[in-house]
């Protein structure tokens, strides 16, 4: 399957347990499934705005207009960046009124972590189908 369509299946999706919305491609390989949802990950890491809407939100939980106020970002690319980052699954949003507070997930980030210990160098050895890879 192409990037595309994982991405569109993983954003549909959000955690693997909901039943696949009708017009998504049926049974996708689950191995393909995370790697969209890491290839999300790191979309929404890869704008320096959202690293730096991501750094004010690891101290407390915040609103857009607080946001706007500490990074100077316009309010409309606030909400965009958020909406970016909230779709990736790097923030929670929660209501308090008529306004909306964002903070970061942790369980997201903790899969992060745990990925790239698993992609590290070396990590593969012995579990490599390749004959390069096996031990001797």
């Amino acid at each position: 399957m192409r990037r595309r369509t994982l991405l569109r299946i993983a954003r549909k999706l959000g955690k693997p347990w909901r039943p696949i919305p009708p017009g998504l491609p049926r049974f996708p390989h689950p191995l393909a499934l995370q790697l969209a949802h890491v290839a999300q990950w790191f979309h929404a890491l890869s704008d320096t705005r959202r690293l730096h809407i991501l750094e004010f939100l690891s101290q407390r939980e915040r609103s857009v207009t607080e946001l706007h106020d500490v990074t100077g970002i316009p309010i409309s690319s606030v909400s965009f960046h958020l909406r970016v980052l909230r779709d990736s699954g790097l923030v929670d949003e929660s209501r308090d009124g008529r306004r909306k507070y964002f903070s970061i997930r942790g369980e997201t980030l903790d899969d992060m972590a745990t990925l790239t210990h698993k992609v590290g160098p070396g990590k593969h050895v012995g579990t490599c189908l390749l004959s390069c890879c096996q031990r001797t």
